[in-house]
């Protein structure tokens, strides 16, 4: 039952995605976690904890860093590694980068498929379960597909899956 429960809750990444989450996890369980510590020793130096704003910013800090390491080691233990199946042929998958053309501004775009955990909207990374990615997702070159949004409802046309 254990396992079900776990395969229930897998978190797809790619494999670029994955890495970055380790490196970013390395990171902040080494140089960052230190950083943070030395903040604080350095703020209890200062006398009264009580009145000490420097010392309170630096345990906030802590919480925060100890939260995003949580949620980091969380998403590992999750993780499923998604590789492009040899059946989906010229079809968007997870980790395609697709071009879009806007076929109401005429506007083209890239973006790059991923899983919900790593995607950032604002570095083109578009999560699978999105509107905009589950559109695109399995469509080929020359495919149209409606985005519905909540500003609307979009369509787009697609140029390149790469």
């Amino acid at each position: 039952m254990l396992q079900y429960s776990l395969m229930a809750k897998e978190i797809q990444f790619t494999q670029e995605g994955y890495d970055r989450l380790k490196a970013e996890l390395e990171e902040l369980k080494g140089p960052v976690r230190m950083r943070v510590a030395e903040a604080i020793r350095e703020a209890k130096s200062h006398g009264d904890l009580r009145e000490n704003a420097a010392y309170h910013e630096a345990k906030l800090n802590q919480t925060r860093l100890e939260s995003r390491i949580a949620d980091l080691d969380k998403a590992i233990l999750l993780a499923k590694i998604v590789h492009r199946p040899e059946s989906a042929g010229a079809s968007a998958h997870l980790g395609n980068k697709v071009t879009l053309e806007d076929l109401e501004f005429g506007d083209s775009f890239t973006i790059t498929l991923v899983g919900s955990f790593e995607a950032d909207p604002t570095k083109d990374l578009i999560s699978i379960g999105s509107p905009l990615g589950e559109s695109v997702l399995g469509k080929v070159v020359g495919d149209e597909v409606e985005v519905e949004a909540p500003g609307g409802v979009s369509q787009y046309r697609i140029i390149s899956v790469d």
